[in-house]
C-alpha cells in the first residue's frame, strides 16, 4: 500500500510538472501560429468592435493590438474572437483565446476559482442606468418599481439586486441572454432603464436611433475594474499582458507618446531609457525583445492616446478621464517602474 501511495505521489508530480510546462508555453504558441488570439466583445462601441469591413477597434481592442506589436512588431497579427458574457471566461479557460480584453471584472470569485488571472486594471468604471430623457428623472433613486433591462449571468445582474434591495426600492427586472437583446428591448419601451457598466451605457447610447433622447443617470453604483485576462499557470504570458498595461501608463506618465517617439529615443532620462529598452534587459526577462514598449508606443500610443481616440474626447462616446485619469491628475492610473 506504501508502494502504490509512493508511486501515485510520484505520479501526480509528474503530471503536475507536464501540465505547468504546457502552460509556460503561451508566448511561444503565440509566435508559432504568428498571431495572437484575443477575445473581445465584438458589440461595444469604443471598446471593441468591428466595421462593416471587418476591421476592429476600440480601447481594448488598442490593448491585444499593443501585446501583438511588443511581440511581432505588428499589431495587425491579431485573431479577434467575438465573445458574449455567458462564454467569455471559458474561452479563457478552454485556450480558445489567449487573452480576454474584453470589459470583464475583476472578482474574487472570478479570480479564485475558475483558474484565471487578472493581470491589471485596465479601465476603472461603475454600473449606472440609462433612462429616456421624456421620463424627467434625475436619480437612480427615482427608479422605485421600475422595470430594468439587464443582461443575464453578469455581475450587473447581481448588482441591480443589491442597489434596489438596500435602497428598500421595488424593481422588476427583464433579462436578457445578449446585451444587445437587452438594448432592443429598451429601445422597444419594454423597460423602463437599460443598466450595465457606465461605459457600456455609454457606447450603446451612441448605437440608438435616437441618441440624444436617452441619457446616463448620475450614479454609480458599484466598482467595475475591468482587466485582461489569461489562464492561470504560465506567469511568463500573464507578465507580458500585465506589463504590456504597465509600458502604456509610464509612456503617459513620462510624456512618451507615438508622435515624439522618435526623438524619446535619444532621451537623457533613465526611466525613459529603460522603458524604450535603450538601457537594460527587461523585454529579454520576459522572451521579448528589449525594445517591445517602443513597439506598443509606435503601434496604438500610450494609455492617455488610445483611451482619448476610443472613448475619450477624441471619439463619440466623449468619456471624462475620471477613475482613469493619471495618478497624478486626481485618477488611479499609476504606472509601476520598469527598473
Amino acid at each position: 500500500m506504501k508502494r502504490f501511495a509512493t508511486a501515485f505521489a510520484i505520479a501526480t508530480v509528474l503530471a503536475l510538472g507536464i501540465q505547468a510546462a504546457a502552460a509556460q508555453a503561451t508566448l511561444k504558441a503565440v509566435k508559432d501560429r504568428g498571431e495572437l488570439w484575443c477575445g473581445s466583445n465584438g458589440q461595444l462601441s469604443g471598446f471593441g468592435m468591428p466595421d462593416q469591413q471587418g476591421n476592429w477597434t476600440g480601447f481594448d481592442v488598442d490593448f491585444c493590438r499593443a501585446i501583438a506589436a511588443a511581440i511581432f512588431d505588428d499589431p495587425t497579427k491579431v485573431k479577434f474572437v467575438p465573445l458574449t458574457a455567458a462564454n467569455r471566461l471559458t474561452a479563457v479557460q478552454s485556450g480558445e483565446v489567449d487573452v480576454l480584453s474584453r470589459n470583464t471584472t475583476w472578482t474574487m470569485s472570478r479570480d479564485t476559482q475558475l483558474g484565471i488571472d487578472f493581470a491589471a486594471v485596465h479601465y476603472y468604471d461603475g454600473q449606472g442606468f440609462m433612462v429616456r430623457k421624456s421620463q424627467k428623472l434625475s436619480s437612480a433613486l427615482e427608479l422605485n418599481d421600475a422595470t430594468v433591462c439587464v443582461q443575464q449571468g453578469t455581475t450587473t445582474e447581481l448588482n441591480l439586486a443589491d442597489f434596489f434591495r438596500s435602497n428598500n426600492m421595488s424593481l422588476k427586472t427583464v433579462t436578457f441572454a445578449t446585451a444587445d437583446e437587452a438594448v432592443k428591448a429598451y429601445e422597444a419601451g419594454r423597460c423602463d432603464a437599460y443598466t450595465t457598466d457606465s461605459s457600456g451605457l455609454y457606447g450603446v447610447r451612441t448605437q440608438l436611433a435616437e441618441p440624444t433622447a436617452s441619457m446616463v443617470l448620475p450614479e454609480i453604483i458599484s466598482k467595475e475594474p475591468l482587466s485582461p485576462a489569461v489562464r492561470q499557470g504560465d506567469d511568463n504570458w500573464e507578465d507580458i499582458v500585465r506589463w504590456t498595461h504597465y509600458a502604456m501608463v509610464d509612456a503617459e506618465e513620462l510624456g512618451v507618446s507615438k508622435t515624439n517617439l522618435a526623438e524619446q529615443m535619444s532621451s537623457a532620462n533613465p526611466d525613459i531609457r529603460r522603458l524604450l529598452g535603450v538601457e537594460g534587459q527587461f523585454g529579454e526577462s520576459m522572451g521579448l525583445t528589449n525594445d517591445w514598449a517602443a513597439r506598443i508606443i509606435k503601434a496604438v500610443g500610450n494609455y492617455g492616446e488610445s483611451f482619448e481616440r476610443n472613448v475619450g474626447q477624441g471619439s463619440p462616446l466623449k468619456i471624462a478621464r475620471g477613475l482613469n485619469a493619471l495618478w497624478t491628475k486626481g485618477g488611479l492610473q499609476y504606472g509601476l517602474p520598469i527598473r
